[in-house]
């Protein structure tokens, strides 16, 4: 990824007013649930007794799948949010990672701006497996052991504190495209 591309949707923070000791002992996915890996998930985990899984759009395959839209406000409410990648990045993993909640995904794929890469597991977020098999293993040991969560709480506002400074993100912006520009001789280096 050369430049940070569509801010609205995949660069939103939330001021998480709610510390994690006071939310839910449970996990929250809503969205759409269209490809394999999401299907496979729902499949998994749907009426799990710590995952209020719901589907955002229809389906005739799995209509017990669809549950009522749920707002950010309402899904802060839960100590774990499932960041699901879809046809590319998790566009919640940025409002999640800048919550008092703690990301929970399988080994993420995507490589954008946010340079998903350096992210590292059980420092920045909760890793499952694909399967989905070591989820219930893994969200016990947090709600049992809450200040490892909160260490990963504060990893992860951490991690995403360079991305909130607006003039350094415009900074980098132009820097990177600076060096584009002259490793692709569109520039005289200087």
């Amino acid at each position: 990824m050369l430049f940070k591309l569509d801010k609205r949707r995949h660069f939103r923070f939330v001021e998480d007013q709610l510390s994690f000791a006071d939310k839910k002992d449970a996990a929250v996915f809503r969205g759409a649930v269209t490809q394999p890996h999401r299907i496979r998930f729902m499949q998994e985990m749907f009426d799990h007794p710590l995952v209020d899984a719901g589907q955002s759009n229809s389906s005739d395959e799995h209509p017990e799948w669809q549950k009522p839209f749920m707002s950010v406000e309402e899904q802060l409410q839960y100590k774990f949010l499932i960041c699901l990648e879809g046809n590319d990045v998790a566009s919640n993993l940025k409002w999640a990672m800048s919550s008092n909640s703690v990301v929970v995904t399988p080994k993420m794929k995507f490589e954008t701006w946010f340079m998903e890469g350096t992210l590292q597991a059980g420092v920045h977020y909760i890793e499952v497996k694909d399967d989905w098999s070591d989820f219930e293993e893994k969200i016990q040991y947090y709600i049992d052991n809450p200040l490892e969560a909160e260490k990963i709480v504060k990893n992860a506002h951490d991690y995403i504190a360079p991305f909130k400074d607006e003039k350094l993100e415009q900074l980098v912006c132009i820097k990177t495209l600076e060096r584009y520009f002259e490793l692709s001789g569109q520039l005289e280096k200087k």
